[in-house]
Parts: C-alpha cells; sequence; structure tokens
C-alpha cells in the first residue's frame, strides 16, 4: 500500500448516507493528499443526511457494478440508516465489499455501516464496533462488540458515530499505510 498521498480509497454510498461520515473523511483524505472516488449502486448525485433531514448531496464518479478493489487500495464506507440498509441488498456492492476484504485491503465502516460488513460476514471472531442500536447484530454475526471510538482488527475498521469521524479517519489512514 501507498503513502496515504497516493492511496486511491474508494467510498461507496447510496442515497440517505449520514452527510459528516462521508464528507468529513473525504475532507481529511483529500487533505491529505489521497485520491477519492464515490461508488453508487448508479452514476448520479446521491443525497446525504444530517439526522436523517435531507442533507448534502455528492455526483457518484462510478457505478459499484463497474468498480473493482484491484483500482484502490481501501474502501470506506459511511453510515446513515438507510444508506447501509439498501446496499446489504445490492449484491454488487456485498461482493465489492469481499473482495476488498478478500485481498486483505482496509474496509472501514462507520455508525450503521458495519450492517454491511454483517450482511457480508466478515465479523466472525473479530473484534468491532458500531451505533448502539446494531451491537446485537454484530454480536449475533459473531463479532466481539466494543465501545471504542475507532477499531481495528486486521484489515477491519469500524467505529461508532459522525464524533468519531476523525479518529475513525486516522484508523483508516493507519492501516493503509501499515501495508505499505
Amino acid at each position: 500500500m501507498p503513502a496515504i498521498g497516493d492511496a486511491k480509497i474508494l467510498i461507496m454510498a447510496s442515497d440517505r448516507f449520514e452527510e459528516s461520515e462521508l464528507f468529513g473523511p473525504r475532507e481529511i483524505l483529500l487533505g491529505k493528499g489521497a485520491h477519492v472516488t464515490i461508488a453508487a449502486p448508479e452514476v448520479k448525485e446521491i443525497m446525504g443526511t444530517v439526522r436523517d433531514e435531507p442533507g448534502k448531496t455528492i455526483g457518484a464518479d462510478i457505478a459499484i457494478a463497474d468498480a473493482t478493489a484491484a483500482d484502490f487500495d481501501a474502501l470506506l464506507l459511511p453510515g446513515g440508516v438507510s444508506n447501509p440498509d439498501h446496499l446489504r441488498t445490492n449484491e454488487a456492492a456485498l461482493a465489492l465489499i469481499r473482495e476488498f476484504a478478500n485481498t486483505g485491503k482496509p474496509v472501514a465502516a462507520i455508525c450503521h455501516a458495519p450492517w454491511l460488513l454483517v450482511e457480508a460476514d466478515l465479523l466472525r471472531g473479530r473484534k468491532a464496533t458500531s451505533w448502539p442500536s446494531i451491537r446485537t447484530d454484530l454480536k449475533n454475526a459473531g463479532a466481539n462488540v466494543v465501545d471504542e471510538a475507532a477499531v481495528t482488527d486486521g484489515n477491519i475498521v469500524t467505529s461508532r458515530n459522525p464524533d468519531d469521524v476523525p479518529a475513525f479517519t486516522e484508523a483508516l489512514i493507519a492501516a493503509i499505510e501499515a501495508r505499505a
């Protein structure tokens, strides 16, 4: 993996992602020189939310079905309630998450996004965290659930909520640079 300034990060989201959990890490990563690409179910504008109220939009650069882990160094999954709930029924999204994980590349999920890791069966035997209301889902999927700002277990990085965006992003950066 390259230094963060040379890294290529894919952020995968759909409508109703939590605004701060996409824009916050994106801004930090871009500020450190990383190349950031947005993938969505379709190449179109997707809408964020701020506590379930409509927020900013951002254009997708690539359709999820056209993305491949080989073109990127890491995958970032923002939360929001509807975003991961929608994506966990998208087979192309799940296949892409598994592809990143199976190649050992970092996969980072914040807030409700660990639902995607549950659906992809990536948490069994791993230490992880999430938004409090989905922690039982993580436990039922075999995770050792903790309450920490950012948790790294192998190539999986998880985080709890928008307040943890700085710690979450730094944990992702550390995971990327550890593979250098």
